[in-house]
């Protein structure tokens, strides 16, 4: 992290350097917020520099516009599926999650429950995901070598040649329906690697509106990194 100027904030600029870049790029990163200036090949760093002062009105634009993040602690509420589930600290319980009806009972200390609700989290986005693509690629006859769930900044869900399928965490926070079109979306993806006439062909055997659930990340998924990551566009040069 390099120090560059006030106007930048406490967190200073971080700049990277990429040969295969072909200009100038800033974005904010998607975690914490604060600016990261790529440089191509050949391109100083005072160069760099003198981008990023061009540019301070849109760091400081997009990062007031950043969301709010949700903290997981105990009185707030949180969408899991179709449900909301209000999350509730147990003392009788150490170390322990678990939801009852509409609660999410942890246990132990006030500083443990936010990673403790993001393990609950992400090993119910595991189960769902991994049952839900299971069951959509047996409807189809494909094999899915393995199901891995992280927390990727900018994709939902990708297949891998090796019919490796990543899902993002957070797609537990939306509607049920939106998790199944993103696990139908990579099954369909191990017999066409690619998004022309038979992928949707392949799709459309799977679910009966796929563009429900597209839609519904395209309007509200930007609303999940609430709960962990935002973004922004990127000028550049």
């Amino acid at each position: 992290m390099n120090d560059f100027s006030a106007d930048l904030g406490p967190l200073g600029l971080k700049i990277v350097r990429n040969a295969r870049s072909r200009r100038l790029r800033l974005r904010l990163d998607r975690r914490e917020g604060y600016p990261v200036l790529t440089l191509p090949r050949g391109v100083s760093e005072r160069t760099g520099l003198a981008f990023v002062q061009e540019n301070l009105a849109w760091i400081r634009e997009r990062q007031a516009a950043r969301p709010t993040p949700i903290p997981f602690a105990p009185g707030t509420t949180i969408p899991v599926g179709d449900h909301d589930l209000l999350i509730t600290r147990s003392a009788d319980r150490r170390g322990t999650t678990r939801q009852v009806g509409d609660t999410l009972l942890v246990g132990g200390e006030i500083a443990h429950i936010n990673r403790r609700v993001s393990d609950w989290l992400r090993a119910e986005a595991r189960r769902q995901l991994t049952s839900r693509a299971h069951h959509h690629a047996d409807r189809i006859g494909a094999r899915i070598a393995r199901v891995r769930v992280a927390d990727q900044q900018s994709r939902w869900g990708s297949c891998s040649g090796r019919g490796v399928l990543s899902f993002n965490w957070r797609l537990i926070l939306a509607p049920s329906y939106v998790l199944d079109y993103v696990a139908a979306h990579e099954v369909a993806h191990l017999q066409e690697m690619n998004h022309g006439p038979r992928f949707h062909a392949v799709l459309a055997t799977l679910l009966e509106d796929p563009r429900r659930g597209d839609q519904w990340l395209t309007r509200h998924g930007p609303e999940l990194r609430r709960y962990g990551v935002t973004g922004a566009a990127s000028p550049s040069s």
